[in-house]
């Protein structure tokens, strides 16, 4: 689901919870090496995002937080900052041509390069970490 997360809303934040797990405590997130990317560039988007990302004159980027069942993909348009959440069972990732990631959520879809050692890296230790926490069953949904 694609929300607009700029505010404090206790609403948004359930919805959140509810989808993609609280956020890791900080003994968590050392023994991980850190649950988020580097600023990933943005190639192309589906048309709700592009079309947010198309209000300003800014470079399109965005960033990952990894949850304990899915992911948050963050980016910025005008003032706002947007986030698209996906739980693992909807989570597709690809890897295509040209040092491009693919990251696909049912009609929603981020395109971001990926040229660096460090954003590779981070999508390894992604899928890593989807593999570890992927439900095995529905009633784990």
């Amino acid at each position: 689901m694609l929300l607009n997360v700029s505010y404090s809303d206790k609403n948004i934040t359930r919805k959140i919870d509810e989808a993609v797990g609280k956020p890791f405590t900080l003994k968590e997130r050392f023994a991980m090496n850190g649950i988020g990317s580097p600023k990933l560039h943005i190639a192309q988007a589906s048309v709700e995002i592009n079309n947010l990302l198309l209000l300003d004159n800014n470079l399109n980027t965005c960033n990952i937080e990894i949850r304990p069942k899915g992911i948050i993909v963050r980016f910025r348009s005008l003032l706002e900052t947007y986030g698209l959440v996906i739980p693992y069972y909807k989570l597709n990732l690809f890897k295509g041509d040209l040092a491009i990631h693919s990251i696909y959520m049912d009609h929603y879809f981020i395109k971001v390069h990926s040229d660096t050692k460090a954003i590779q890296k981070f999508f390894k230790k992604l899928l890593d970490h989807r593999t570890d926490n992927m439900p095995t069953s529905i009633e784990d949904l």
